[in-house]
């Protein structure tokens, strides 16, 4: 099967494909599609004709219809594409016929093509509006987010989830800008972080303010857990789990579910004091991409991977 070029550079691709074990015969999901790479990857190890399938989540309906348009994924029998957050993967696995899967791969970082559209507002490279919606038919948008939440909210989530020291004094600025003239575009937050900024890490800290923002129009963390949470029953003993996160906050939290198998990371011991877990952690230290990755494609620079197995408890 000749495989094209894809728009999307994905992250640690060979070590994610080597991370969920793959067989001709398996049933994989890729909870976010994306620009396809990773999806294109598996689907090329896979034989329909001896049940092998692919099941590609994601809620952004433009990834669905380059998919439908692609010819590595139009009209092979072995893929699905599947319009929806991850976060109902139990819901839409038994719908399409797929209860227990041999693998799960969630590469949770953003698509070079949310990225790259002005009209989106992932990137404080463009002027265009505060949307930073993953599905557009979702009601909050970020220009929401500023100009509706209270100081001490924005405080919260730039400190949480930007991992901001300047949190507060961000907060502050935006609720009395948004008092004389919304901030609704790009070019209006810039203009209203700007002095705040350290100009020696702006990238860095620009980067993390549309981050945490991101995060929480697209409520990510919550979907991450019910992800995650999930997962343990829709995966066959022996099936793989493997998260690639790029922040503290995700990656801890994946970390503590693949050591523990609950969310609050709290260890559960037997009788003789054995730590007890449905899965065995694969991976002590997580794995992150080399020199030459980096070079290759910058975005890779902060992932790494996380990989798990469902035990046959």
């Amino acid at each position: 099967m000749t495989i094209s070029q894809p728009y999307h550079i994905p992250a640690l691709l060979p070590q994610s494909l080597e991370a969920l074990n793959l067989r001709p015969d398996g049933i994989y999901v890729d909870c976010t599609l994306g620009g396809g790479g990773h999806s294109r990857a598996i689907l090329a190890r896979l034989e329909n004709s001896r049940g092998g399938r692919l099941l590609s989540f994601d809620q952004d309906r433009a990834a669905i219809d380059r998919a439908a348009s692609d010819p590595d994924f139009a009209g092979n029998p072995a893929f699905t594409a599947v319009l929806g957050n991850f976060r109902f993967l139990s819901n839409f696995l038994k719908f399409y016929g797929a209860d227990k899967v041999d693998g799960i791969l969630a590469d949770l970082g953003v698509s070079f093509h949310h990225f790259d559209d002005p009209g989106r507002g992932f990137s404080f490279r463009w002027d265009g509006p505060l949307d930073m919606r993953m599905n557009q038919n979702a009601r909050l948008t970020a220009a929401d987010l500023l100009n509706e939440a209270g100081e001490e909210r924005l405080a919260d989530i730039f400190h949480l989830y930007g991992e901001l020291r300047q949190a507060r004094k961000l907060a502050h600025a935006i609720v009395t800008a948004r008092a004389k003239a919304p901030v609704d575009t790009i070019e209006r937050l810039l203009e209203v972080t700007h002095p705040l900024i350290n100009p020696r890490q702006e990238k860095k800290e620009l980067a993390q303010v549309f981050q945490a923002l991101r995060i929480v129009v697209n409520d990510e963390i919550e979907a991450l857990r019910e992800l995650l949470t999930q997962s343990l029953d829709r995966l066959k003993p022996g099936g793989r789990l493997a998260v690639i996160t790029y922040h503290s906050l995700e990656d801890r939290l994946v970390k503590n579910f693949m050591k523990t198998g609950n969310l609050e990371g709290k260890i559960e011991k037997d009788f003789y004091g054995k730590a007890l877990s449905p899965l065995k952690c694969l991976t002590s230290k997580p794995i992150v991409p080399d020199q030459q990755e980096m070079d290759r494609n910058p975005r890779s620079r902060s992932a790494k991977l996380r990989v798990a197995v469902k035990l046959d408890n």
